[in-house]
């Protein structure tokens, strides 16, 4: 790990974008308080979730619920835009009740339910908000197959999802982040575990309860912690805190040992939430069982909202992790140890929903490791590109799951391009696999450059920055090793195990053309795959022009004032999240024009830096040269793709990396079982846990419950003694009583007799 001395190198460049300010980061504004019907936002999909409890207690069986929870989260986006369109600059808090307010001396302890407003509320719930629409409107097909009372729990769980989520974001203090925390958790484990019945789903939403609990955990002492140390968990207070701000002018010379340790601490504690929440190493294993759950659960939760609450978690509280010696760099490594084994994994798994969902913990490895890189603005683009394009992927992965009666082995399904009917299945996963594959000129492009450029800026981060060009690379090849053998090639495809009767009479004998049965499909002559309905359609329609659309973001929305470069960097700039470095994206721009007057970033094992750092091997600004070695890198991997699984390929289940992954011996096997990670984790910490609990179970049941027993025995068995002597019988009540007397009088004759012998 990087040393101390270079560490403060780093961190001393807090928040300089241009040559004449000084290293700090952005002051907090001042907060004044918002309109009231900002509270809409989160009390719509409330009455989301109560309209729908009361149409499970009466019965309802129809489709009212989806168009319930459709309507109102559609107003709730259109209050987040007007929230959006209205905000002037300052932030702002709007109550909604007292909730915690209790003083104890001369302190006190404040956290009402309230919500504080600024661009990055606003920049993550307009995503959240807009993407929970559209998903609720797929679901509404997506589920109909169990309209009724698994229906109207789907969606009242889907809508208390987004409550919790506009909760954690939109809450101005840390009680409310953790309500909002805790809330999605639930709402995670009811929806994962929705299919109650499927022993593989439970186990699946219980996995994902327990490995977020020990995330939980940190955060919660996080809060606990930061009250204790700041006297406040409420935003504006802490942002505004004479200490924190001592704190970051400390920081901002290199000088950590005037930070207290418990100070530093905070944004350790608060990491280890964010890790268990958003799904980084070694917390990671939650997710892919995950995709347990339905794809509408997927797509929303676990790719596009949820999942990123750790990354927002980290960019509210950024200040506080800045004054931590150790916290960024950990948040560095450890986002990129996770982009990279995520990325060996999933090039090795059949079941295109689960590499989906590999992909998802890679790319939450990318937005951690650009926190850590100190760009805070590269981690939240990164979010918000990828939300689009990774929920379309993952409900284009569900519109087959649906239409192929649950399959979703790559090894089973081919050309479905040309098949009637999943036309636009196919173009919006053309779109989303081209995003994530890093493709020069899209939305996945920009953003993830942001990051990737940031490691090569920043001193002490270059061997993290090759790792995460390896990593892109992987990552377009595995992508497009889905895309190649499903999409595209010979049309072949078999049913999965969901296949019912029903499914032979949808009459779509034109969807499957001949070439199926000439490749052995075995189920050409009778199973005709159903094609998405116009909700499933309607929204992968939206979501590929959003992904398209979210390519023009990086051109606009620039703050020339701010020396903001587009719309993500504008929004996070005017947050708590502000934060831009002498290594960072202007530095370039500002030696070339004038290298004599360059804000000198500090000092550290290397000496004073004069300049800022080029690219390794090829020299230059690595923001711009990374637009460059990002795009050849992930056009290799597209290459790679073509060639071992699409060229010269004649059958579903053939490609020429068969022959070649058996040159690797046994590491194809191992990456297919996920490095056995889970088996490692069962043996160190499951099994040493389940054999305590029942060596417990027994000193419970033996020593505990045995006691009590023999307590609990005792008199039974002096009952037992006793009761001969009460048989009803009057001599024998005589001669008890005679034999009771003659006892008394042995001892008193015994007593007496000792008595006389003493004197």
């Amino acid at each position: 790990m990087m040393t101390s001395s270079l560490l403060n190198s780093m961190v001393s460049t807090v928040a300089a974008i241009a040559p004449d300010t000084a290293g700090n980061a952005a002051q907090p504004a001042a907060v004044g308080h918002g309109p009231s019907w900002v509270l809409l936002i989160p009390f719509l999909p409330f009455a989301g979730f109560l309209l729908n409890a009361l149409y499970a207690a009466f019965g309802v069986k129809s489709k009212l619920p989806a168009w319930t929870t459709v309507g109102l989260l559609a107003c709730s986006f259109i209050a987040t835009l007007s929230m959006f369109m209205g905000y002037d600059g300052t932030p702002y808090t709007v109550q909604a009740f007292e909730w915690f307010s209790i003083h104890y001396g001369d302190k006190s302890f404040v956290a009402n339910f309230s919500f504080y407003v600024d661009t990055l509320t606003i920049y993550w719930m307009l995503f959240v908000t807009g993407l929970a629409t559209l998903i609720a409107l797929y679901a509404s097909e997506y589920m109909s197959h169990d309209v009724g009372q698994g229906y109207n729990r789907f969606f009242a769980a889907f809508a208390l999802f987004v409550v919790s989520m506009s909760c954690l974001v939109m809450g101005d203090n840390l009680i409310m982040l953790y309500l909002g925390w805790e809330g999605v958790g639930l709402c995670s484990y009811l929806l994962i575990g929705y299919f109650y019945k499927k022993p593989s789903a439970v186990a699946a939403a219980k996995k994902a309860f327990i490995v977020n609990r020990i995330g939980d955990l940190g955060l919660a002492l996080g809060v606990y912690l930061t009250f204790v140390h700041f006297g406040t968990v409420q935003y504006a207070e802490l942002f505004a805190s004479e200490t924190l701000q001592s704190y970051m002018a400390a920081a901002s010379h290199g000088d950590f040992g005037a930070i207290p340790g418990e100070a530093q601490w905070i944004a350790l504690l608060l990491m280890i939430g964010a890790f268990g929440k958003s799904a980084q190493f070694p917390l990671y294993v939650w997710l892919p069982d995950a995709m347990e759950g339905p794809t509408p659960v997927s797509a929303l939760i676990h790719a596009a909202t949820m999942v990123t609450a750790g990354v927002y978690l980290i960019a509210r509280m950024y200040p506080v992790f800045l004054v931590s010696e150790n916290a960024l760099p950990i948040v560095a490594w450890i986002g990129t140890i996770t982009a990279f084994l995520a990325a060996t994994i999933g090039m090795a798994q059949f079941d295109i929903k689960r590499i989906m969902a590999y992909s998802t913990v890679s790319q939450l490895g990318y937005m951690f490791a650009g926190l850590g890189f100190l760009t805070p603005t590269g981690g939240a683009y990164h979010v918000l590109t990828h939300a689009f394009f990774k929920a379309l992927l993952f409900l284009c992965c569900g519109a087959v799951m649906h239409g192929f009666a649950g399959q979703l082995d790559l090894r089973k399904l081919s050309g479905l391009w040309k098949v009637k009917g999943w036309g636009i299945v196919s173009l919006g996963m053309l779109v989303g696999c081209i995003n994530l594959a890093g493709v020069p000129f899209t939305a996945g492009y920009f953003s993830k450059d942001t990051i990737l450029a940031e490691a090569f800026v920043t001193p002490g981060y270059a061997f993290l920055g090759w790792v995460l060009i390896l990593t892109a690379g992987l990552t377009a090849y595995y992508t497009f090793r889905v895309f190649f053998r499903v999409f595209v090639g010979p049309v072949e495809y078999h049913p999965g195990d969901e296949l019912h009767d029903h499914d032979h009479d949808h009459g779509h004998g034109e969807e499957h053309s001949h070439d199926a049965g000439q490749h052995g499909d075995h189920h050409a002559d009778h199973f005709h795959p159903h094609a998405p309905g116009w909700a499933i359609n309607t929204v992968l329609v939206v979501l590929t022009g959003c992904s398209i659309l979210a390519t023009g973001l990086y051109f606009v929305g620039a703050d020339k004032d701010a020396h903001t470069k587009h719309y993500a960097d504008t929004m996070v700039s005017a947050s708590s999240a502000s934060y831009h470095s002498h290594y960072g994206t202007h530095a370039f721009e500002y030696y070339e024009k004038d290298p004599e007057h360059y804000p000198q970033p500090g000092h550290g094992p290397r000496g004073s830096i004069d300049a800022p750092l080029a690219m390794p091997l090829t020299g230059g600004d690595p923001h711009k040269m990374m637009y460059y070695i990002s795009g050849v890198v992930g056009v290799i991997g597209i290459a790679l793709a073509w060639l071992l699984h699409y060229h010269g390929r004649t059958k579903a289940s053939e490609c020429k990396m068969d022959a070649i992954a058996k040159r690797f011996g046994p590491l194809p096997r191992w990456a297919e079982n996920k490095w056995y990670v889970d088996e490692l984790y069962h043996a160190i910490f499951v099994k040493p846990l389940r054999i305590i609990s029942h060596v417990f179970h027994w000193v419970d049941k033996l020593l505990v419950d045995g006691i009590v027993n023999v307590f609990g025995f005792l008199p039974r068995v002096f009952a037992w003694i006793i009761r001969p002597s009460q048989s009803g019988v009057l001599q024998g009540y005589a001669v008890s009583m005679a034999g009771g007397l003659a006892i008394l009088l042995f001892v008193v004759l015994i007593i007496v007799s000792r008595a006389g012998g003493a004197s």
